[in-house]
């Protein structure tokens, strides 16, 4: 999510949206499949400002505190044995450095390598990234596509799948422009998860109205990736669906009660892929049970969803 969401959805979205974004649901959210506790949302007033949980001894999953961001977006620390890599940087807000530097330590590698990467520039994912301007042995990604393909070794843009190895385990960044120009997903072989940014995760899924095509074709990669690549789950960018299905929380509040759990299974890449296939003659703001298509013009003036997209 960006500030030009803030901007209109906060203004536009909550009140036109009211069917899909209805009061704080009772309904409980069903159990991890990958977590053993429940993320915090909000509902503490002294939560931490990170909540940490694992899925093995070298992959640990970050969630910024509602409390210091609405966006609450997930980031995402993999442990090699040369190197470790930080999948985004959150709001502004919150230190992630000091997080980052604490699970380091508690691993017994405090002085390995650390590359920060983002699967994509908006604000409330490269926020942290100052904090680790000054920090030794860390290379922190640019946000342009350009600076990523350098990075990752990606020749032909968005085509081909660019690579880092962590010493003892090798990720696969894929090119996935459409929710943002510089989007990529990262797959991991070790725990196969493929970490989806803000292209595919449990809340809404938006994008220009003219980039449908190219969004749909980046899942199109992706779905050709995982034919020789098994992804047992997808961990995006942030949870903004409750655990009723097609019901999402409304922009900027403090807590949530009832949210959809964050993982989403690997079929989950064929339902969004199934939604964009199923657009008319132009995107329209849909619900789905798991997420929500929310494409939107550059200029909403004048404009409203559902059809914010309807050719003049």
């Amino acid at each position: 999510m960006t500030r030009l969401t803030h901007i209109f959805l906060s203004a536009i979205l909550l009140g036109s949206l009211s069917a899909c974004e209805t009061r704080d649901a009772a309904i409980a959210a069903p159990p991890s499949a990958l977590f053993a506790q429940a993320w915090n949302a909000g509902i503490d007033p002294d939560e931490p400002a990170f909540h940490v949980q694992e899925i093995d001894a070298n992959t640990f999953v970050l969630r910024q505190s509602l409390r210091t961001s609405f966006e609450a977006p997930f980031l995402y620390l993999l442990l090699g044995e040369d190197k470790a890599l930080l999948i985004d940087t959150g709001a502004e807000g919150a230190d992630p450095r000091a997080e980052v530097d604490r699970l380091l330590a508690a691993s017994g590698r405090a002085g390995l390598p650390l590359v920060v990467m983002h699967t994509h520039g908006h604000g409330d994912h490269v926020g942290g990234d100052a904090s680790f301007a000054d920090r030794p042995d860390t290379i922190v990604v640019g946000h342009a596509a350009e600076d990523v393909a350098g990075f990752f070794d990606i020749d032909q843009w968005p085509d081909d799948v660019g690579a880092l190895d962590l010493g003892g385990r090798k990720v696969d960044v894929l090119p996935t422009p459409g929710h943002h120009a510089s989007h990529v997903m990262v797959y991991d072989a070790a725990t196969r998860i493929l970490f989806s940014g803000d292209a595919i995760y449990p809340g809404r899924l938006y994008f220009v109205c003219d980039k449908a095509e190219e969004y749909a074709a980046s899942l199109g990669r992706v779905a050709d990736f995982a034919q020789t690549h098994q992804v047992d789950w997808l961990l995006g960018g942030h949870v903004e669906m409750k655990a009723e299905a097609g019901q999402s929380f409304g922009q900027q509040g403090k807590s949530r009660r009832g949210e959809h759990v964050l993982e989403l299974p690997g079929s989950a890449l064929g339902d969004v892929m199934a939604a964009f296939a199923a657009i008319g003659d132009y995107p329209r703001v849909t619900p789905f049970p798991e997420f929500m298509l929310l494409p939107h013009p550059a200029d909403p003036t004048g404009k409203s969803p559902p059809d914010w997209c309807k050719p003049a």
